[in-house]
């Protein structure tokens, strides 16, 4: 693996044996697992640690994998490889439809599954490499000298302002939960201090002259988190 990049894979099953072997095959792949055996605890997981890929078995005690997929989609575009001992064609299908990355087939090979995971993560790598500047029809944003734009206009932002901004821009259109961005700008110790962000978010918003009500760049996902959706002028 790239040494630059940590993966982080958090595997989805009750059964310990999977669990063991998993985390024995990740680690000498210089990966990272993180376990879980009910559909809940994986969501919580997913809402307090950064994931790079979710490997999902279908049978779990407490609800069903299909719907633990279909929660996770609610909230993030984390990677999903479904490892199931269920091969009926109309089930694949519909667990694709939901939001599935991949699906395998228990038993399966270790090494076919590493070589899935390692693909899926040189994408997440590339979609999470920073852009260099930023332009859209009434902002332009530089990324290397810190400039900002609006209509032409400098923009004087604080160094956290700008960090948030980097942020969502670098994942334009996608889904950052609130314990994401509050941990990639403050750390894991800051987890619960989400009015850290609400503050961060109005200052932002008003220095863009963006609305919450109707924005033109930061969206609000009530109780979930932001996504960057730039909106023509």
């Amino acid at each position: 693996m790239d040494d630059n990049f940590e993966g982080r894979i958090l595997v989805v099953d009750d059964e310990v044996q999977i669990q063991k072997f998993l985390n024995i095959a990740l680690r000498a792949q210089e990966l990272k697992c993180l376990s879980a055996c009910r559909g809940q605890d994986a969501l919580n997981l997913i809402d307090q640690e950064q994931i790079h890929i979710v490997i999902l078995d279908l049978g779990l005690p407490d609800m069903d994998g299909k719907e633990v997929l279909i929660k996770i989609r609610k909230k993030s575009q984390v990677p999903v490889i479904v490892l199931s001992a269920r091969s009926n064609e109309i089930e694949k299908i519909e667990l694709f439809d939901a939001g599935a990355n991949d699906y395998v087939t228990k038993p399966f090979s270790v090494n076919e599954l590493m070589a899935r995971i390692r693909a899926l993560l040189r994408v997440s790598q590339q979609l999470i490499k920073p852009v260099s500047t930023y332009e859209s029809e009434s902002l332009r944003i530089d990324f290397q000298t810190r400039e900002v734009l609006l209509e032409n206009v400098s923009v004087n932002l604080t160094k956290k302002e700008f960090e948030l901004l980097e942020l969502l821009v670098s994942q334009e259109g996608k889904l950052l939960t609130q314990s994401q961005i509050i941990k990639r700008l403050w750390g894991p110790s800051h987890a619960e201090n989400t009015h850290y962000l609400r503050i961060l978010v109005a200052k932002l918003r008003n220095k863009l002259g963006d609305n919450a009500i109707d924005p033109k760049f930061i969206f609000t996902e009530p109780g979930v988190g932001l996504r960057f959706i730039s909106k023509p002028s």
